[in-house]
């Protein structure tokens, strides 16, 4: 029963995946038939983050007093309004609105879905159920960046049959949310982590180990980097800066995602065998700053940079998602996740809007592709902070104070 509910929590959150990033493909449809200009792309991205900074931290307390089924459920109805209200998209500030509402969804569905796994799959095996669940969320990623040739009579018809479709998949998301919440009412493991209900104890909410903080760090500034320029910038980039046309840079795009489909489980299950999660952090990191570095000061084919791309991709969540739980107390997951996301909310929404304005300032766009350099240079720097936080968890985690992530199935 665990791998059915493993398959629909990864149904709910691969169509939450498609509706964050459906604003990319359709950029450069939405300069051209409203004007739109790079701040205010960067604001129908960068909003979703927003509900997050009110409501992160309430959605984990909400998961460790309800459940995260419930939660999960509840998340997703609501990115069905979000999603509704993005395809209707005029005037530009019900656009706008309906990304925010939706961004209430996306916040807390995914902790929730997370949360879940842990209490339906033994410590010993959260890595590879984690990494399974993450590969097959990267279908809704690859879907829409791929919607562009799959759907491509859609994208002809203008800037809004791209939206409805979106809304149409979080629908199905939604009958997947509904469904594990049944299954989750009627089968969950007696033996599986239980939800204590006490008394919030305000004063100890953040007493979490030092570990915590560098993982936390890591979630945010990797998130803000990757997040904001593949979700956003880089279908047009590739347009204006490579010579792309949009399907051919959807395509490119995408294949980020597909490798991460089948090599993120790999990532998880190699985690599992042979430990070092902190070493492979630091190297995933690494792979996502030299990205930068090869698409914005060498002639390397696109396909090298996508590659590395796709692996830091595949590696890190790969990663960093059970090594979470296995720093946090079962009783106070919830709690953790949900300051991971309050945080890493404030992370993207503040680096979607700083890489749009950047690019705003330097006139990028198609009459100018060396416009798009600052943006590169200022996520290469973010790049470079997220892998000082690798380096740091991994120094600790190597000492007397680590909790088993670099040995092989901690917590057995």
């Amino acid at each position: 029963m665990r791998w059915w509910v493993l398959a629909l929590a990864a149904i709910a959150v691969s169509s939450s995946y498609y509706e964050d990033d459906v604003i990319g493909p359709i950029a450069d449809l939405l300069h051209r038939q409203r004007g739109f200009n790079q701040s205010q792309l960067g604001m129908l991205n960068g909003v979703i983050s927003i509900p997050n900074v009110a409501l992160a931290l309430m959605n984990g307390l909400l998961i460790d007093r309800f459940g995260p089924a419930r939660v999960a459920f509840w998340s997703a109805a609501i990115g069905v309004l979000g999603a509704a209200l993005t395809a209707i998209g005029e005037p530009y500030e019900l656009m706008v609105a309906g990304r925010f509402v939706f961004g209430i969804s996306e916040g807390a569905i995914f902790i929730a879905l997370v949360a879940g796994l842990a209490q339906w799959f033994p410590r010993s095996g959260i890595a590879l159920a984690t990494a399974l669940y993450l590969s097959l969320a990267r279908v809704g990623s690859y879907a829409v960046d791929t919607s562009t040739a799959w759907a491509h009579s859609l994208y002809e018809g203008g800037w809004q049959p791209p939206l409805w479709l979106g809304t149409a998949i979080s629908a199905i998301g939604l009958a997947a949310a509904g469904v594990y919440y049944r299954l989750d009412l009627r089968y969950r493991p007696t033996a599986s982590i239980s939800i204590t209900v006490e008394q919030v104890k305000w004063h100890q909410l953040l007493h979490f180990d030092r570990s915590y903080w560098y993982i936390l760090a890591l979630h945010v500034l990797y998130a803000a980097v990757f997040f904001p320029f593949r979700t956003t910038y880089v279908i047009e980039y590739f347009q204006h800066a490579k010579g792309l046309t949009l399907q051919q840079a959807g395509v490119a795009n995408s294949w980020v995602f597909f490798a991460a489909i089948f090599a993120t489980p790999f990532f998880g299950l190699l985690a599992d065998r042979i430990g070092h999660r902190a070493l492979m952090l630091t190297f995933g990191t690494l792979l996502l700053s030299l990205t930068f570095v090869v698409l914005g000061l060498t002639s390397l084919n696109l396909w090298v940079s996508t590659v590395m791309m796709g692996i830091s991709w595949s590696l890190v969540p790969a990663v960093i998602w059970p090594a979470t739980t296995l720093i946090v107390e079962p009783r106070r997951l919830g709690t953790a996740l949900g300051l991971i996301t309050l945080i890493q909310a404030l992370g993207m929404a503040a680096s979607n809007l700083a890489a749009g304005r950047l690019a705003d300032m330097a006139g990028a766009g198609s009459q100018n592709p060396a416009g798009y350099e600052v943006m590169l240079l200022f996520f290469f720097v973010l790049s470079l902070t997220a892998l000082l936080s690798a380096v740091l968890l991994w120094r600790r985690e190597a000492g007397p104070h680590g909790h088993n992530l670099e040995s092989a199935r901690a917590g057995a």
